[in-house]
């Protein structure tokens, strides 16, 4: 794809996040970062992308043109589908833009948009699959200092029912997981880390006798700053903006090694969100906002100092690992 076509893209994917109309301010400013973040391009110039798009002044009408290509017209809708699909549900607003961005790109109603749905939808509590060979060979890595920071003592926080060497290896191989997906060229995969940090979360509360739910999981994540939408698109559009898509890198064996540093993005957000939400619901659900926020970019940075470390490990379950592998595994089959 050539750099307009590049632009065309991002533009519609922004579009897509605020067809709803609906956005938190948080996750706003979220989406702003992401943008800034992702702006070593300046041909691209994504973060004037954004103001375009929060400003009102580009429609789908001008953006469609600039798409030449099947491919990118065929990418264009699978990353709308997946970002109005990130926070798990998909609103009347957003259904209607997806229906205008088909009609537009002469895209008939596909099946990856069930596909999507079916990943972004899936139960929290389904069986977890088994992982990879190299995942559940990972050694638990060093316990966070800034978790063990956190105030409580041993005595005084909940007993789980995982050993803490048990529920070190389980958040080191999801997060091992959720990085070997991300250096998958697709992006049915990427949207699958989304639904397994939830379900890891899920999974974390449930080992201290706490059952929750989708909606309290957001709660969670947003309190941390881990916006849903905002999250989806950084992933993708490191992808984008490395050339890592499809054709466009050469597959899933070209893109491996310049994948790296996307891939320890989720990497270190598995890892971070797994380690503070052991702690939180531990220590009876007590720790304020700033404390949780504070912990998490802590424990973010320790993830990103580890993501090198178990690099070799997470490429190799990637070779391992397809789209229809991936919807049975968050599908819990």
């Amino acid at each position: 794809m050539n750099t307009e076509e590049i632009r065309a893209v991002l533009t519609i994917c922004l579009l897509a996040a605020y067809a709803d109309g609906d956005k938190h301010d948080r996750e706003r400013e979220q989406i702003r970062q992401v943008a800034q973040g992702l702006a070593q391009d300046q041909q691209v110039n994504l973060p004037g992308l954004y103001q375009e798009v929060l400003m009102r002044r580009i429609q789908l009408a001008d953006v469609v043109p600039r798409l030449s290509s099947s491919e990118a017209r065929q990418l264009a809708y699978e990353m709308a589908v997946c970002v109005c699909e990130a926070d798990g549900q998909t609103s009347a607003a957003e259904q209607a833009f997806l229906a205008r961005l088909r009609e537009a790109l002469g895209q008939a109603p596909a099946e990856f948009a069930a596909q999507a749905d079916a990943l972004a939808t899936a139960p929290l509590g389904a069986p977890s699959a088994a992982l990879p060979e190299a995942a559940a060979a990972g050694q638990a890595a060093p316990h966070p200092a800034a978790v063990d920071a956190l105030p409580g003592t041993a005595a005084q926080r909940r007993p789980g029912t995982l050993p803490a060497a048990e529920m070190d290896r389980k958040i080191l191989n999801a997060a091992m997981l959720n990085g070997a997906i991300e250096l998958l060229p697709e992006n049915l995969s990427t949207l699958a880390i989304i639904p397994l940090q939830m379900r890891l979360v899920y999974q974390i509360g449930q080992s201290y006798g706490y059952e929750l739910d989708s909606g309290h999981i957001k709660d969670l994540l947003a309190t941390l700053g881990v916006g849903l939408t905002s999250q989806y698109l950084e992933q993708a559009g490191r992808k984008l903006l490395g050339g890592l898509l499809g054709k466009v890198g050469g597959g899933l064996l070209g893109g491996l090694g310049r994948q790296a540093v996307s891939s320890g993005m989720s990497f270190a957000a598995t890892y971070a969100l797994g380690h503070v939400a052991n702690q939180y619901y531990a220590g009876g659900r007590t720790l304020g906002t700033q404390m949780l926020r504070d912990a998490y970019q802590h424990v973010m940075a320790d993830g990103r100092q580890l993501q090198a470390q178990y690099l070799p490990q997470m490429q190799e379950m990637a070779r391992g690992l397809n789209t229809a592998r991936i919807v049975q595994m968050v599908r819990g089959g």
